[in-house]
């Protein structure tokens, strides 16, 4: 869409009355059309989500439109472009969610932003992710978060974030008293950051999900995490994926999962927990009431641990979904977790992606699944496995009643495994990948 299809739809919305959400990404909107959008919206008192990304309108248009009250998205808004927003915001009673991901803006613009955020109380989602936003920028943000009532998702994904700026969020948790997700993966909190975090969340109580994913957290930063978490009530996603917490974190995480009552779902792929911490978490599942969701892909559990796994499995009553890719489990560890599957009642999940259990661990699955009446999607994609394996798969299709979602892609199935597995699968409706 170019220049005068931006013209058509602005006449339209001078009269509309009922439309709310439009959505003009990737168009060829210059100037001219953005200018007659910016004066309809002037009048229009429906429209509440307008989405630009990628057009090209810059700094004079930027202005039209924060006089019209609506933001955009990825353009490039330059500070006098986006200084116009604030007049706007000031009087602007409709808008609640805003999405600036991907623009010019630095912390300078931000702190501007953030200064207005005190005072506004309709906006509930703030997207900021991939802005260059350090610590300076955060600054301002926690005064803002201090008096803000009504910002509910907070996103700060891919920016220059350290452990000062960290701080500052903290500060501002312990006081806000709405903000329930706080997206800050792909930053450079280190321990020191995360403690502070960890802090905050002793008193918070309104915070529901905390993403830290891709950071610089080791050992230490998990441990103070755990703390909190044995008398947070509030947290039920922690995601430390990518980050180094290693065996200490991972023992750490697993006695607060002994104690935490509102912790459902955990994701450390990729932490470098080792045997000892996988030890650890198999444990706490023994006794643990609460947790829905666990992630433990690719921390190199191998067998040994996934026998200490399955165990835990027998008698946890709660875990519905985990993810075991990329492993190094064989078929002596897919054995021993088919063996849970057999007298498990929770799980409906489980992903054994990326591993190497072959013909035997697939056998092995096969004669779980005649028993076992929950698991709804089993992911076996790149596990070595060929025609006996899949011919055991596909026979026990003809009685499972619950396994929806088999996926069996890049093993080494050829054509009678395959053409067993069609019969199956077009007979009982479950969705067989190979």
């Amino acid at each position: 869409m170019g220049e005068n299809g931006g013209h058509a739809l602005a006449e339209a919305l001078k009269t509309n009355s009922t439309l709310t959400t439009l959505n003009l990404g990737r168009n060829l909107i210059r100037e001219n059309g953005s200018l007659a959008l910016a004066e309809a919206l002037r009048t229009n008192s429906t429209l509440i989500t307008l989405n630009l990304y990628m057009n090209s309108i810059g700094e004079h248009e930027g202005q039209a439109l924060a006089e019209a009250l609506k933001p955009t998205r990825r353009n490039s808004i330059w500070i006098k472009g986006f200084l116009a927003f604030s007049e706007a915001f000031k009087t602007n009673s409709t808008l609640h969610t805003l999405d600036l991901q991907d623009n010019s803006i630095t912390d300078n613009i931000t702190q501007v932003l953030f200064a207005l955020l005190k005072n506004m109380t309709t906006l509930t989602t703030l997207n900021l992710g991939c802005k260059s936003i350090g610590d300076a920028g955060l600054q301002a943000l926690s005064e803002a978060l201090k008096t803000n009532s009504s910002l509910v998702t907070l996103n700060l994904q891919s920016n220059t974030i350290e452990d000062n700026g960290a701080q500052a969020l903290a500060e501002a948790l312990k006081i806000n008293s709405t903000l329930s997700t706080l997206y800050l993966q792909n930053n450079s909190i280190e321990d020191n950051g995360v403690q502070f975090l960890a802090e905050a969340l002793k008193t918070n109580s309104t915070l529901t999900t905390l993403d830290l994913q891709n950071n610089l957290t080791e050992d230490n930063g998990s441990q103070t995490l755990s703390d909190a978490l044995m008398t947070n009530a509030t947290l039920t996603t922690l995601d430390l994926c990518c980050n180094s917490i290693g065996p200490n974190g991972a023992r750490a995480l697993a006695e607060a999962l002994k104690i935490s009552v509102a912790l459902t779902a955990l994701y450390l792929q990729n932490s470098s927990i080792g045997d000892n911490g996988a030890m650890a978490l198999s444990e706490a599942l023994r006794t643990n009431s609460v947790l829905s969701t666990l992630d433990l892909w690719g921390n190199s559990i191998g067998d040994n641990r996934a026998l200490v796994l399955s165990v835990a499995l027998k008698t946890n009553l709660t875990l519905t979904t985990l993810y075991l890719q990329n492993n190094s489990i064989r078929s002596k560890g897919g054995q021993a977790l088919s063996e849970a599957l057999k007298v498990n009642s929770a799980l409906t999940t489980l992903s054994f992606w990326n591993n190497s259990i072959g013909d035997n661990g697939a056998k092995a699955l096969a004669d779980a699944l005649k028993i076992n009446s929950t698991l709804a999607i089993l992911i076996l994609a790149n596990n070595l496995i060929g025609d006996n394996g899949a011919l055991a798969l596909s026979e026990t299709l003809r009685t499972n009643s619950t396994l929806i979602t088999l996926d069996l892609q890049n093993n080494m199935i050829g054509d009678n495994g395959a053409q067993a597995l069609h019969q199956m699968s077009v007979s009982i409706w479950c969705k067989v990948e190979h």
